[in-house]
Parts: C-alpha cells; sequence; structure tokens
C-alpha cells in the first residue's frame, strides 16, 4: 500500500490511497504480463458514514495511478459542496478515477439511507452468478495445463494472442470438453487473420469472441461472416460509443472503469439490450471491492467475467463469497 492522501474539512473527508494486491503467478494478455494488480481505492466519509469505491487505472488509455490519485484529490472541494452521483458525469469524464468515486458515492448513499443501493437505483436485489474464470495466454502447452487444473469450471475465458491462437484453442479445448469457452483476443488480431481464427474457434466450439481486432481498426467485421459471436470491449466504452457498433458487433462487454462507474453502467446496458446487443460484464484483476458494483450489471448479462478476486494470492477482508465459480452479491457491511 502507498500514496494515502487524505483531505477534509467539517462535513467530508476524501481519503485516496494506491494498494498493490499480488496475483497468484502472473496474467498474460497480448499486451504484456504482471504479477500484481494496482487498484486505488476512494473512501468518503460524511457524518460518520462512510462509502468506499476501486478502480483500476489502464495504461491502455493513458492512466497511471499517480494521475487517478491526483484526479480524485482534486475533487475534494466538489465533495464539500454536496456533489453527488447523479451530478458527478457532468463533473468528470469516462474513466476509472470517476468510477472509484461513483461507486463511493453510491456506497455511501446507501449506507446513509439504510438501504440497499440496488433499491435505491430501483433494480432488482441481485442474484449469485456463475462467472468465467480467465486462462493466460501462453504456450498451447502452458494453456492446456492450466485449462486442466480448471476444467471443472462451466464458463472459461482464455486469452489469445495472434500467431498460433488455432493451436492454442484446439490444445484448450481438448482439456476441457465440457466447459462453454469464450475467448479474448485484446486487438492481438489482423484482418488477414481474422477469418482463420474466427474458423478455429467455431471448430472448437467457442461461444463469444472479443476484440479481435484493434479498436478503431475494425471495419473488417462488418465485412465477414461472423460465424460466431463478437463482442465489443476496446470499442467501447459508455452510452456515447455505442453508435456505429452494431453492424461490427453482436455483444458489449460492460467494464465499470470504462464506463466511469456504476450510474453508467447500467445506463449503457439499458440502451445496449434496447439496441440488441447481448450483454458481457467483465473487470480488471482487482479486489472485491471493484467487483461488487458489478453484481448488478451481471444480473442483465449474458456473460459474467468477475473472477478477478480468483486471480489475486488473496482477495480483501470480508469480499465477495466465491463458491467454485459462482459468486454471490456483496453484504451491505462490505459495500452497497
Amino acid at each position: 500500500m502507498s500514496n494515502l492522501e487524505t483531505l477534509s474539512n467539517d462535513a467530508t473527508t476524501l481519503r485516496c490511497r494506491i494498494e498493490r494486491w499480488p496475483i497468484a503467478g502472473s496474467f498474460t494478455i497480448s499486451r504484456g504480463a504482471k504479477t500484481e494488480a494496482i487498484v486505488v481505492v476512494v473512501e468518503i466519509n460524511r457524518d460518520g458514514r462512510t462509502g468506499r469505491g476501486e478502480c483500476v487505472p489502464y495504461a491502455r488509455y493513458g492512466e497511471t495511478p499517480e494521475g487517478v490519485l491526483a484526479s480524485l484529490l482534486a475533487m475534494q472541494d466538489s465533495l464539500a459542496a454536496g456533489l453527488d452521483r447523479q451530478s458527478l458525469a457532468s463533473t468528470m469524464p469516462a474513466g476509472a478515477a470517476r468510477n472509484a468515486l461513483d461507486c463511493a458515492l453510491c456506497d455511501l448513499e446507501a449506507k446513509c439511507s439504510g438501504r440497499r443501493i440496488w433499491t435505491l437505483l430501483d433494480r432488482p436485489a441481485p442474484a449469485p452468478r456463475s462467472t468465467a474464470y480467465t486462462i493466460s495466454l501462453g504456450s498451447p502447452e502452458a494453456m492446456a495445463a492450466a485449462t486442466a487444473k480448471a476444467a471443472r469450471r462451466p464458463l472459461l475465458k482464455i486469452k489469445l494472442g495472434g500467431d498460433g491462437d488455432p493451436e492454442r484453442i484446439a490444445a484448450v479445448r481438448k482439456q476441457a470438453p465440457e466447459s462453454e469457452l469464450i475467448v479474448d483476443a485484446n486487438e492481438a488480431w489482423t484482418p488477414h487473420d481474422l477469418e482463420r481464427n474466427l474458423a478455429a474457434c467455431e471448430a472448437a466450439g467457442v461461444t463469444l469472441v472479443e476484440q479481435p481486432l484493434p479498436a478503431g481498426n475494425d471495419e473488417a467485421l462488418a465485412r465477414i461472416r461472423r460465424p460466431i459471436a463478437v463482442c465489443a470491449d476496446e470499442s467501447v466504452h459508455d452510452r456515447a460509443s455505442l453508435d456505429g457498433l452494431r453492424e461490427r458487433y453482436d455483444a458489449i462487454n460492460i467494464k465499470l472503469d470504462k464506463t466511469g462507474g456504476l450510474t453508467e453502467a447500467l445506463a449503457m446496458a439499458d440502451a445496449a439490450q434496447a439496441l440488441g446487443f447481448e450483454i458481457m460484464v467483465g473487470c480488471m484483476v482487482a479486489t472485491s471491492l471493484s467487483m461488487a458494483p458489478a453484481m448488478l450489471i451481471a444480473q442483465q448479462a449474458r456473460f459474467v467475467d468477475l473472477d478477478g478476486p480468483l486471480l489475486l494470492a488473496e482477495d480483501r477482508d470480508g469480499g465477495l463469497r466465491y463458491e467454485g465459480s459462482t459468486v454471490y452479491p456483496p453484504d451491505a457491511a462490505f459495500w452497497g
């Protein structure tokens, strides 16, 4: 843990800090590997009650932990003036910093009212959901070995990375003949290998392929026959980015760090479903404090990928309960 910062006035205290959580082993995608999850935590205290939120700054979008921390601390005056989640979107841009603050304000609102956040948001109480479990990118042999250990799980998310992907997905399927498979290429494919890789995924019985082409260079998806559903991740952020995706994608991955919080994520899920998209709810590698708000989006999702805490060496005290691949909603004392 590092970079603890506290700002306060008579009514409101804002505490922000950077935390580092070791990953069990390493986590590898097409952009590289990491051995720890770096998160920024926000705590807002008003009248003796504290709301908490967590975010993961993402270098892919130019975010750093220190930059997110500075953005959050700059909001102290607005918070002291009574900033709430309804007005937050007009005050901060979408992204990790706003996500942490939005979720902290949701948590604070629930605690001050004595009611669960889904009641305040006029949403149904969340039920347990089955989450995907991620297999990191590696050689076909390494991925097959990792899959064999997780083959009892009903849904596996397979990280692919370009050259050799047909061999990787075939090796994975051999080790998990009963699991539903979804694939995440993290923008690593090209228009040249797109159809070949999709065909390999179809042959392996993959249900969904996430972000095969780079955002901004995904036009080829509209020109080919898509043999399986394709999901936008880096190509979609909030409601404003839904325009123009219907010809290229069949589903969208909603992540709170992209939408800028639960408030926008819920509105985005409603808008996407109205446009005919299937919903996936995703996460960065983070603790249960990041996953807890996303459980509300999970209720609308065909695909749930909230396995972040399962990839850590240890989770936050009082975090979400995982039984195998089943994840349960947060307790009131933890969040919301």
